[in-house]
């Protein structure tokens, strides 16, 4: 894992894991210290590394989780666990983030949620989404790969896997399975 996140490579599960008894910001912190090589030794004081705190606050708004930043992390809806948990691979600075299907078990509202705050994402970060959500895949991806079986199937567009015949009858059901 640490090869990996030197290499600027970072992934969500699908199983959340964040400290539930640390607040949000505290979380946040304690990802930024581990890629400025300070692990995850809590002991050592925040004090005099401003640059850990700036980096964990602004991740935290990228995030939209200003509004809960003293709030603990067992005390978080379920979708909100999820946002901690993409602030904290962002606060160590990928290049790329890798999502594994970010909206697994969210209810409709927090999947939208998700889907608001990953979109304000783009143009600031590298990320790949592995979604079955297609609205969401639609409505965030630029450049979309289908897999069927794990083998991919369609490579394109939005527009063009919308339309692609192979990929309406494994995901989006065709006209003539209405």
């Amino acid at each position: 894992i640490q090869r990996r996140v030197g290499l600027g490579l970072l992934r969500s599960y699908q199983i959340t894991s964040v400290f539930d008894a640390f607040t949000v910001y505290e979380n946040v912190c304690l990802a930024a210290r581990r890629k400025q090589g300070l692990g995850l030794a809590i002991w050592k004081p925040l004090v005099g590394y401003r640059s850990i705190a700036d980096k964990a606050l602004r991740v935290i708004h990228d995030c939209h989780l200003g509004d809960v930043v003293h709030a603990t992390a067992d005390n978080l809806a379920y979708g909100q666990r999820r946002q901690l948990e993409i602030a904290m691979a962002l606060a160590a600075d990928p290049r790329i983030l890798l999502l594994d299907e970010p909206m697994a078990g969210m209810s409709a509202a927090e999947s939208a949620a998700a889907v608001e705050m990953l979109g304000s994402l783009k143009g600031k970060y590298t990320i790949l989404l592995v979604e079955h959500d297609m609205n969401a895949v639609f409505t965030l991806a630029d450049h979309v790969s289908v897999l069927v079986y794990g083998s991919i199937v369609a490579t394109g567009t939005v527009e063009e896997i919308r339309n692609h015949p192979e990929v309406r009858r494994a995901y989006l059901g065709d006209d003539e399975d209405a």
